[in-house]
């Protein structure tokens, strides 16, 4: 369903027996939060909004002043295929308000669109394609995986491509646009690309993204993880994400008469994302376990630099074809697909904006393979690293005057202070590498 306004979602759910709407928002961490109502609820919804306990929700409220209001979008309500079609159910995403009606300064989808208006102002509009890579597990448990495919590996060797087909139907019943899906390079490794999008309404998709591609797992009887790093030796997973700027229909990205097709902006945004890389990679990858992905020879980028054909830079640059200037963006390599999509574009867009709005110089672009110049060789093309552990991300972010003002102050602090405490308990637990590594010997 297409459906922009509350009538037209009252009519629609009047007429097709849509019985329950699920109300669907994040906490700070990304994990998505829902509450069902019925459509007899659903005008007193839109007209004042459902009330719910803050205090429960990660980042969110202090018990004492925990009383938040969950407002239906509209324009997100669609149904969900995997539900009973009789008595259907459908999903809204929301916003987070005060009681007074004032939007919660705590809902990352509030905080995205304070990013947004930070750039309407300047007449652009933020265009995202995310490329999200998951696992297949036989369960929770552990990680048997289902294949031992490869990158593009045909259907013998691709255990789930049934899979991958009912996850892309899904989502095109939910109105979210698919570009391809394929095998990836480690064994029971998968992608599914969605086809650009505005930044609000991808951030919306890559949620429901999330959910589709779990429940259709469920569903065939296996378990589907966006967890970055799940296999030791193996390319964990990423989220390669293009973006553009435009004003109006046009790219202000391209530039026919620059030799890499390049507009000054884009050049300027791109310099803004290399310089301020270190500090957002905190929420572009915010578990302990991302930084099991971000270390060299497993095809993620760990060093700050741009290139076009290179993909061990963190910043590439796809190669410009004749009649394709729509086309042209830059492609940020570094982000996984466990973040929380609203506060990893609201910092992405931060560092470029950053760039343009100061002007930053591009350096040139490094066209050899990073991974194999030597320490003395990248030092001397300026070359430096992103964080190697999480609590290295968060001492950076902390002191980001960029970060701090693209998640603002209650958000940027209580970011920090979940992730601080996610360090303290994984560096003091006792795993089972030191008990295999050290008990026998020590």
């Amino acid at each position: 369903m297409a459906a922009k306004t509350k009538e037209e979602v009252l009519k629609f759910v009047k007429d097709n027996d849509v019985k329950f709407i699920r109300i669907w928002f994040t906490d700070i961490l990304g994990q998505l939060k829902s509450f069902a109502i019925t459509s007899e609820e659903l005008e007193g919804a839109f007209e004042e909004g459902m009330g719910f306990d803050g205090s429960s929700i990660k980042g969110y409220a202090r018990i004492d002043e925990s009383d938040m209001v969950a407002k239906p979008d509209p324009t997100t309500f669609q149904i969900i295929p995997w539900r009973p079609k009789e008595q259907a159910v459908a999903r809204m995403f929301c916003d987070v308000l005060n009681p007074d009606g004032t939007p919660y300064e705590g809902d990352p989808r509030y905080i995205l669109k304070k990013n947004l208006e930070r750039l309407n102002e300047k007449g652009f509009t933020f265009y995202l394609g995310p490329e999200l890579e998951f696992f297949y597990f036989k369960d929770d448990k552990g990680t048997e995986v289902l294949d031992e495919g490869g990158y593009f590996d045909l259907t013998t060797l691709d255990a789930a491509s049934d899979l991958r087909r009912e996850t892309v139907l899904t989502l095109e019943a939910m109105g979210i646009k698919v570009e391809y899906s394929h095998h990836e390079v480690a064994p029971s490794q998968h992608e599914i690309d969605l086809r650009y999008a505005d930044a609000l309404s991808m951030a919306d998709n890559v949620m429901t993204y999330r959910v589709a591609v779990k429940e259709v797992a469920t569903k065939y009887g296996c378990y589907a993880t966006f967890m970055p790093k799940p296999i030791f030796g193996q390319n964990g997973s990423g989220m390669h994400t293009h973006q553009s700027l435009f004003k109006g229909n046009k790219n202000v990205f391209f530039d026919a008469k620059d030799k890499y097709y390049l507009s000054d902006t884009a050049k300027s945004y791109i310099a803004g994302l290399l310089k301020h890389a270190p500090e957002i990679t905190a929420v572009a990858n915010q578990w302990v376990n991302s930084y099991k992905r971000l270390v060299p020879g497993y095809e993620a980028p760990v060093y700050i630099a741009w290139a076009r054909r290179n993909r061990s830079a963190l910043v590439r640059v796809p190669l410009y074809k004749p009649g394709k200037e729509q086309a042209t963006r830059i492609e940020f390599r570094s982000p996984d697909p466990a973040c929380n999509p609203y506060l990893a574009f609201s910092v992405m867009l931060a560092a470029g904006l950053e760039g343009i709005e100061k002007s930053y110089k591009l350096s040139d672009p490094v066209e050899k393979d990073i991974y194999h110049l030597t320490e003395e060789e990248r030092k001397d093309l300026g070359i430096k690293a992103l964080p190697g552990s999480l609590i290295e991300a968060i001492e950076i972010a902390e002191k980001s005057e960029v970060v701090r003002k693209a998640l603002g102050e209650h958000t940027f602090n209580n970011f920090i202070t979940s992730k601080k405490v996610e360090w303290d308990d994984y560096r003091t637990r006792i795993h089972p590498y030191e008990i295999a590594r050290y008990l026998p010997i020590l």
